[in-house]
């Protein structure tokens, strides 16, 4: 279900500018990796904004995503 939503949500991404600040902590992490080049920073920063807040879980997601992206 996850890479469902994340596939969508990448879809969308790429038909038009985002505001990251509007999506959910659980979309940001979902779509990571599926973020153009051109809103990668803003991405970015939108989401290490929201590290102090994430729960256990979000955290957890967010460093799996993070080491797939880094692979």
């Amino acid at each position: 279900m996850k890479i469902i939503i994340a596939f969508l949500l990448a879809c969308t991404i790429s038909f038009a500018k985002t505001d990251y600040s509007e999506m959910s902590t659980q979309e940001l992490i979902a779509i990571m990796g599926y973020v153009k080049k051109s809103e990668e920073n803003k991405f970015n920063n939108e989401l290490r904004s929201r590290i102090p807040t994430m729960n256990e879980k979000e955290k957890k997601e967010y460093l799996k995503n993070k080491k797939k992206q880094n692979k």
